[in-house]
């Protein structure tokens, strides 16, 4: 897949697959296009050349509406809740993406409270006035009510406080322990890569590196890079 904004390439020749039931994370810099991928992928921006395939049916010029009922969801690095709008009505918000008639939503968003439980309590509570950490909880239960088949997390830690990015990174754990399947963005590789199973490193629109996270982490490259080693 190759992504243009005019005249600069964000994207160049770019292949990546998220397989069933795993979590894969793509690592790099600022502006190395980690968001542009996620973005085209859900349908949010063009893509020049290649194709996007997702469970067998090709995205391309397929709208983001389509490609968020077949099942997949972005959680984008702003979060995009609706501010002015209280916690219940964003959740309610993540049931319309799903291809209707939706007869299980209540029963989704019950479960999504049961792993949530401060959205509960917060449940009229403007999402505005939410804190940082409690926001990015709205934003990723919002995307998990309609049970997506593919969960996009564009930087899920940016601007969290160390306490609740680990807070963050339990709930990505414990998706992946019920079976999701995750592709991960995130400025904080090394927790990344320890919670991933594969990973790729993009860097200026092309990958340069991928594989098994473990192996990423042994390798020297990796570690001068992104891990801080000598």
């Amino acid at each position: 897949m190759s992504v243009a904004y005019g005249k600069i390439r964000a994207l160049k020749r770019v292949s990546l697959t998220v397989r069933e039931g795993e979590v894969v994370t793509l690592i790099g810099s600022n502006g190395a296009g980690k968001s542009t991928l996620l973005r085209a992928t859900a349908g949010l921006v063009p893509h020049q050349a290649g194709s996007i395939t997702f469970a067998g049916v090709a995205l391309d010029r397929m709208p983001g509406h389509r490609i968020a009922r077949l099942g997949l969801r972005l959680v984008p690095e702003n979060r995009g809740l609706l501010t002015r709008m209280r916690v219940w009505e964003n959740l309610r918000m993540g049931t319309y993406a799903s291809t209707p008639p939706r007869s299980g939503a209540s029963a989704d968003l019950e479960e999504v409270l049961d792993r949530f439980p401060v959205l509960r309590a917060r449940w009229n509570q403007l999402a505005g006035t939410l804190s940082g950490g409690e926001q990015q909880q709205l934003a990723i239960a919002r995307a998990l009510v309609g049970r997506p088949r593919l969960l996009m997390l564009d930087e899920p830690s940016l601007g969290l406080a160390p306490l609740l990015v680990k807070e963050v990174f339990r709930i990505i754990r414990q998706l992946k322990a019920d079976g999701a399947t995750i592709l991960l963005v995130e400025q904080n590789a090394k927790q990344a890569l320890q919670v991933a199973d594969r990973g790729y490193i993009l860097e200026n629109g092309e990958i340069v590196l991928e594989g098994p996270t473990a192996d990423l982490l042994r390798g020297e490259a990796v570690q001068r890079a992104y891990l801080g080693g000598a």
